[in-house]
């Protein structure tokens, strides 16, 4: 029997494992890139930076390598609400297997209720903190790197494709004597 819990819980750490590193490997594909200049073109021809089909894109792909936060948060929420207090002080007491039963096997916490107050912090399997909670504030949420980096990378090949809209919409504006007649002089455009 124990053996086969050892063997059952290897598989669901190991599975866990892959989940988590299958999420962290994002890269923007073609198809991606193609959409996102698509999107900036229509908010250059809107005269709209960011607009609403690009931030629902960047949010949905922020989120593949995003950890699931509110399912942390409902576990320890549900964990602090219950009137049990016997529970409680496993919390504030847990040791390393408790607290992978609780958040799973990339996740660790640490409870603080010394110093200037009580506080729990949730890291990811990195050593990044994720979630911060404490009993005036609630929840903080922190951006892993990798979030960082797919915010990063999106937001660079929105802005350059915007603006080689935008430059794009106004030298159309010009025709070619209009063209011919105005030059740029310290930024501004000046009829010569």
């Amino acid at each position: 029997m124990g053996i086969t819990e050892i063997t059952r819980n290897s598989r669901t750490e190991y599975a866990a494992r892959e989940k988590t590193a299958s999420r962290k490997e994002w890269e923007l594909s073609d198809s991606l890139k193609e959409r996102i200049i698509e999107y900036a073109k229509e908010d250059a021809a809107q005269n709209v930076y960011m607009g609403s089909c690009f931030l629902s894109l960047r949010k949905n792909e922020v989120a593949k390598v995003a950890p699931d936060r509110m399912a942390l948060m409902g576990k320890i929420n549900q964990a602090i609400d219950s009137d049990n207090m016997e529970n409680m002080k496993k919390i504030k007491e847990a040791d390393e297997r408790w607290l992978s039963i609780l958040f799973g096997t990339p996740y660790k916490a640490e409870f603080q209720s010394k110093g200037t107050g009580s506080a729990v912090h949730v890291y990811n399997e990195n050593g990044e903190e994720i979630l911060t909670y404490t009993g005036g504030v609630g929840w903080h949420e922190k951006e892993t790197k990798a979030e960082s980096e797919v915010h990063g990378t999106l937001k660079a090949v929105y802005y350059n494709a915007y603006h080689a809209a935008r430059q794009e919409i106004k030298n159309r504006g010009l025709s070619g004597s209009d063209a011919a007649e105005t030059a740029v002089h310290d930024g501004f455009d000046v009829r010569v």
